[in-house]
């Protein structure tokens, strides 16, 4: 990491009040709670007067407590608490844009902050101490305005963070901030950037737990939509399918398939997009897992090897939708005894009428009509998806063709 500019001019101790007999530290103190808080007046007032230099480096210490771990105990690991000192480098740039978000005292204040300093001549690409510019602080739908500024004073939208190797449309796909990376990709951000863990903003963004589960699939057409590399891969192989269907987002890995995602692609440890799916099913129960599985089937997937359906049932047991799907997409398969055993007792009797539905076709041929869903589907293959909705059945045959789950299984 290359050298800070300039020397630290303001140093912060955080862990008490400021003490005012020594007036420097008090005066840097209530520059920086001005910054943090977006009060302009004082910030304004504090500028002015003492801080003229806007480029000046904190250097903010304090005391955290750490758990540190000594030995295995009975129930645990054994430890103390550690009073550690911390101290980091920071900015006023980098404060001011950094707590740009709503949900600060004085929210509407940080863009005429950040462009205070800006007009004084505050550098808007001086890194941190961890080689971040100020772009990579714009971290919340509110910092908008703060990435703006910044751009129209010359940053560039291109840095990578020293650390992680995080540009900032990376850091825009890891929050979900759309409107942040349409103005970077306006600006000129490559679309395909790799961090240091080989992750394109598309693989970041696939990569998040759901939050605003519309906004990030508008992030997501966006992205695809300049260019991104549907099939891009990380440092373990995983491209974004992988990453969407461990976190069981199905908008996501739907958007993908449609893009042409290879369905059967495989990672470094020879996952591939079910593996991924069924391996976070149980820890992501309320996100329906069970919808990434039906897509995937539904596009073509490889199903599991029959051999393996005890250890999905150990695993995927609480989430029956799954077994079901799962069961339903062959045309036969052997019920087991070892499977009863698979389930434990209290997901039985919570899902009593699908277990007991599932266990007595031991030793019986399915029904009929799964039979003939399962011909149909033999025939389409990996077009399912697309084509079972233009068959002149009843929708609700359509539901059954792509391996809605029913509760029961016949």
């Amino acid at each position: 990491m290359g050298e800070l500019p300039g020397p630290v001019t303001e140093t912060l101790q955080l862990s008490g009040k400021p003490d005012p007999a020594r007036r420097p530290a008090a005066l840097a103190h209530r520059y920086y709670t001005a910054l943090l808080s977006g009060d302009l007046g004082s910030l304004e007032a504090l500028t002015d007067r003492y801080h003229q230099d806007v480029n000046a480096i904190f250097e903010i210490s304090h005391d955290e407590l750490e758990w540190q771990v000594k030995s295995p105990a009975s129930y645990g690991l054994s430890g103390v608490w550690w009073l550690e000192y911390k101290r980091e480098l920071s900015t006023p740039l980098r404060v001011a844009a950094g707590r740009g978000h709503a949900g600060c005292a004085c929210a509407g204040s940080h863009d005429a902050c950040v462009a205070l300093l800006l007009e004084h001549g505050a550098d808007p690409q001086l890194r941190s101490h961890d080689g971040r510019a100020p772009l990579h602080f714009c971290t919340a739908p509110g910092s908008l305005g703060c990435a703006r500024l910044l751009l129209r004073h010359g940053a560039a939208v291109g840095p990578a963070a020293e650390d992680t190797g995080d540009t900032p449309l990376h850091v825009a796909a890891r929050h979900g901030l759309r409107e942040h990376a349409e103005l970077y990709l306006a600006r000129g951000a490559a679309v395909d950037a790799r961090n240091a863990r080989e992750e394109t903003p598309l693989g970041v963004l696939c990569g998040q737990a759901p939050g605003d589960q519309e906004g990030c699939l508008q992030l997501c057409r966006l992205l695809l939509q300049h260019g991104a590399h549907v099939e891009a891969r990380d440092e373990a192989q995983r491209r974004p399918l992988h990453k969407a269907c461990g976190q069981a987002n199905h908008r996501l890995a739907r958007c993908l398939l449609r893009r042409g995602a290879d369905v059967n692609a495989l990672d470094y440890d020879g996952l591939s997009p079910l593996g991924c799916a069924l391996r976070a099913a149980a820890c992501r129960r309320e996100l329906r897992p069970h919808l990434c599985v039906q897509l995937l089937l539904n596009h073509g997937a490889q199903k599991i090897w029959p051999g393996a359906f005890a250890k999905v049932l150990e695993s995927c047991a609480a989430v029956p939708e799954i077994i079901e799907i799962l069961f339903n997409s062959y045309s036969q398969i052997p019920v087991l005894e070892t499977w009863a055993r698979a389930v434990p007792e209290e997901v039985f009797q919570q899902h009593t009428t699908f277990y007991k539905s599932l266990f007595g076709l031991a030793g019986r041929a399915r029904c009929l009509q799964h039979l003939c869903r399962s011909a149909i589907r033999k025939v389409l293959g990996s077009k399912c998806q697309r084509l079972v909705p233009l068959l002149p059945v009843p929708k609700a045959l359509h539901g059954y063709l792509l391996l809605e789950p029913q509760g029961m299984v016949l």
